[in-house]
């Protein structure tokens, strides 16, 4: 049985981030093998949140446990080993700290998330932001500029996980008017991690993979929706709300052409907080992803009641 979740706007936000303190994780939003411990560190201290948690893990690994880097950061949450050896924390009370082992690395994230946001308590602005700036360039930058520091990477960092954060946190109030919109979007979420394959439509033979409109078209099939195959048919599948006009379940497209429907190479599919779920290229998995770049070409809604619900244009 698909089980379809609402689409909403979270409360609270701060400084363009999910605010701290009574937020909780969407449905599926998170693997479930580590929904609760997401949940439960995720409140630690006031700094974080199992939203913002949860978009530290996905951008550090995407939620893999086995991940490592180059840098020979490891684990779920991608601590190098001398960060470990300091801020490593014995999570499930086994007598032993395992950087590989989710229940041991989720608590050492959200504990050091804590530690770093004590380091820069008397920093002005938001706590939350002058936390993860610390993670990325270290806590004596965020006090040396009274803030998140100038630095492209850490502003980006930080922007990126308080921006994604948003797509992980719990519904407050709705906004999308179709239930629709809600099941792709939960059906999309179901797929996170899933290697792309071009031509893939998800099929048994294709173990399961999918290509970007494979996705967007077997997402809406699970809610009664029949779309195209290709993403500049999809394209012509309702009507096109602007930029600021875009909700939840809206398709999304990239074109290499702006003024040609024709060359569009890509589709997503919208969850708020200017990300998408998509599948993107051959090697890489189905993943959240900005919409905003040069090749943003513009949107679909594909939903009767959704459609209804945009302005009427003479």
């Amino acid at each position: 049985m698909l089980l379809v979740v609402g689409v909403y706007i979270v409360a609270g936000n701060l400084a363009g981030g999910v605010a701290a303190g009574g937020v909780g994780l969407a449905k599926g939003a998170v693997p479930a093998a580590y929904q609760t411990l997401v949940q439960k560190w995720g409140n630690l201290c006031p700094a974080i949140n199992p939203a913002l948690l949860a978009a530290q893990l996905y951008q550090e690994s995407g939620f893999d446990p086995g991940a490592r880097s180059p840098a020979k950061a490891q684990g779920i949450a991608q601590f190098i080993p001398g960060t470990w050896a300091t801020h490593g924390v014995d999570g499930d009370g086994d007598g032993d700290r395992d950087v590989w082992d989710p229940a041991d690395a989720i608590p050492s994230a959200a504990s050091y998330d804590c530690e770093l946001a004590k380091y820069v308590k008397d920093v002005p602005g938001d706590a939350s932001a002058n936390m993860l700036a610390s993670y990325n360039a270290g806590a004596y930058a965020v006090i040396r500029y009274g803030g998140v520091p100038p630095y492209r990477e850490t502003r980006n960092y930080v922007k990126t996980i308080q921006t994604l954060a948003k797509s992980f946190a719990a519904p407050v109030t709705r906004v999308d008017p179709s239930r629709q919109a809600a099941g792709a979007i939960a059906y999309a979420q179901s797929k996170l991690g899933t290697p792309y394959l071009w031509g893939g439509t998800g099929t048994t033979a294709q173990s399961g993979r999918f290509d970007c409109s494979g996705l967007t078209q077997a997402s809406y099939d699970q809610v009664g929706i029949k779309l195209p195959r290709v993403a500049n048919d999809q394209y012509n599948a309702g009507p096109h709300p602007a930029r600021d006009e875009l909700l939840p379940g809206d398709l999304v497209f990239f074109s290499h052409d702006p003024n040609d429907s024709r060359a569009i190479h890509h589709v997503g599919i919208y969850v708020g907080g200017g990300y998408m779920i998509d599948a993107p290229r051959t090697g890489a998995v189905i993943r959240f992803d900005p919409i905003d770049g040069g090749d943003y070409f513009g949107a679909t809604r594909v939903t009767e009641d959704g459609a209804k619900a945009l302005p009427t244009r003479v």
